[in-house]
C-alpha cells in the first residue's frame, strides 16, 4: 500500500448519516447528525449529556494549512502521514489533563477512531484566546517595528527576539467577521483588547459579563497546565490558541468549555529546552513548516502580503512540495505527540476505510 494511502485529505465525502450540510474548515469537517441519531447515541451510549443535546461527527484530515493555503507533496501526498492522528491524539491528552484538574470539559464526547471525535453543540466565544508566554511572531514583528502596545498592553522597552516575558500575556484576537463592535475592524482575526471584550461582552458571545474573569482564568490555568507537563521533558510551551464555548448541562445550566483543539503543533509554538539553553531555537510546531515555506520560495512577499493572495493559492496548487519536507513534518507531529502522551501513534494504513466501517458496526451511522 503507497504511503500516500496513509493520508486522509478529503474528510467531507463520507457517507454519514445526516440531513444537513457539512461543515469544512481547514482540517476538520463536521457532519451534524440528525436528532433522532443524537438521542439514540445519548441513550445507547450512556452518554453524560441532557437528552436533546445536538450531537456531530467531526472528522480530522491529514491536510497542511499554511498561510491560509492547502499545501501538498509530490508523489501524491495531499496531507501529511499521522498528522491527523498525532493532532487528535494531543489534543485529546490536553482536554484529558484539564478535565482531571477540574478546570473545565471540553466539547469532545467518545472517541470512536483517532481520526474522530464524537461532539457536542457548543455555541461558540467569538475569540481566538491567545497566551503568549516569550515575545516571537506576530509580537515581535510588531515590537521590532516600535510597536509597545499590543493588544492593550504595553510592553517594556529592551526586550529581545524569542525572549520570555515579565508575565503571561493573554492577547485575544476575533473569530471571524464581527460587526457593530466600537473599535473593532470587522475582519477576520483582527487583535483586540480586554476592554473591547468588557464592552461588548455580549456581542463576543459571553452570556454574562463575569464569565470573562472564568474565560481568562481556564485560559491561564490551562496554558499552565501544558506548560507545566511539557517542561518535565524539556520543552517550552511558548504560546497558543484556546477556544471557548457554551453548552447546557444536564439542569439546562450554561456550562463554559474549551472546544476546538488546543496545544497541538498547528496551534501553538513549542520550543525544545536544551536548545534554548544554548542560544538556538529549535521548533516543534507548525512554526518551522511556514519558515521551511518562507525559505523555499524565491519571492516570499507572496506568502506574507495579503493583497497577493491570489498569487499564492496558485503558488500552493501548482507546486507540490519536496517529499522530504512533508515528512520532516510527520516526523514534528508524531515525535511532538508521543513525547506528551507518552505513547507512540498509530498511523492508519487506510483511515477513510476504518473510519467507515467503525462508524457502521459501532455507531449505525453509515448511509
Amino acid at each position: 500500500m503507497s504511503l500516500a494511502s496513509n493520508v486522509l485529505a478529503v474528510n467531507d465525502d463520507l457517507p454519514i448519516k445526516t440531513s444537513k450540510p457539512v461543515h469544512s474548515g481547514k482540517v476538520r469537517s463536521v457532519y451534524w447528525l440528525d436528532q433522532d441519531d443524537s438521542n439514540r447515541l445519548i441513550e445507547q451510549k450512556g452518554y453524560n449529556l441532557a437528552f436533546n443535546t445536538p450531537l456531530a461527527i467531526m472528522v480530522i484530515s491529514d491536510r497542511i494549512s499554511a498561510f491560509d493555503c492547502i499545501w501538498k507533496g509530490e508523489g501524491g501526498l495531499e496531507g501529511v502521514p499521522g498528522k491527523g492522528a498525532a493532532l487528535n491524539a494531543i489534543a485529546n491528552h490536553w482536554f484529558q489533563s484539564f478535565k482531571t484538574a477540574g478546570l473545565a470539559n471540553s466539547h469532545i464526547v467518545d472517541i470512536p477512531h483517532p481520526f474522530v471525535w464524537i461532539v457536542q453543540k457548543a455555541q461558540p466565544v467569538m475569540i481566538e484566546a491567545i497566551c503568549r508566554q516569550y515575545i516571537t511572531g506576530s509580537m515581535w514583528r510588531a515590537y521590532a517595528k516600535g510597536e509597545r502596545v499590543f493588544c492593550g498592553i504595553t510592553l517594556p522597552e529592551g526586550l529581545q527576539k524569542d525572549q520570555k516575558l515579565p508575565e503571561l500575556l493573554m492577547t485575544p484576537s476575533t473569530k471571524g467577521i464581527l460587526k457593530g463592535i466600537p473599535g473593532v475592524p470587522e475582519a477576520d482575526d483582527v487583535n483586540i483588547t480586554r476592554q473591547n471584550i468588557s464592552e461588548n461582552y455580549e456581542a463576543f458571545g459571553f452570556k454574562q459579563k463575569n464569565d470573562i474573569d472564568r474565560y481568562e482564568r481556564l485560559l491561564t490555568q490551562g496554558f499552565n497546565v501544558i506548560s507545566d507537563q511539557l517542561a518535565q521533558s524539556n520543552q517550552i510551551f511558548v504560546d497558543t490558541k484556546f477556544e471557548f464555548g457554551y453548552v447546557q448541562d444536564q439542569q439546562g445550566k450554561d456550562e463554559l468549555i474549551y472546544m476546538d483543539e488546543v496545544g497541538t503543533p498547528d496551534s501553538s509554538r513549542i520550543w525544545d529546552g536544551l536548545h534554548y539553553k544554548q542560544g538556538t531555537i529549535q521548533e516543534k510546531s507548525k512554526e518551522a513548516f511556514r519558515q521551511f515555506l518562507l525559505n523555499h520560495f524565491e519571492d516570499s512577499d507572496i506568502l506574507l502580503n495579503k493583497e497577493r493572495m491570489t498569487e499564492r493559492l496558485a503558488l500552493a496548487e501548482n507546486n507540490p512540495l519536496p517529499k522530504q519536507a512533508i515528512m520532516d513534518v510527520s516526523e514534528t507531529y508524531l515525535s511532538i505527540a508521543q513525547k506528551i502522551t507518552g505513547s507512540s501513534i498509530d498511523v492508519p494504513q487506510n483511515p477513510r476505510q476504518e473510519i467507515i466501517e467503525i462508524l457502521n458496526r459501532q455507531y449505525q451511522l453509515i448511509k
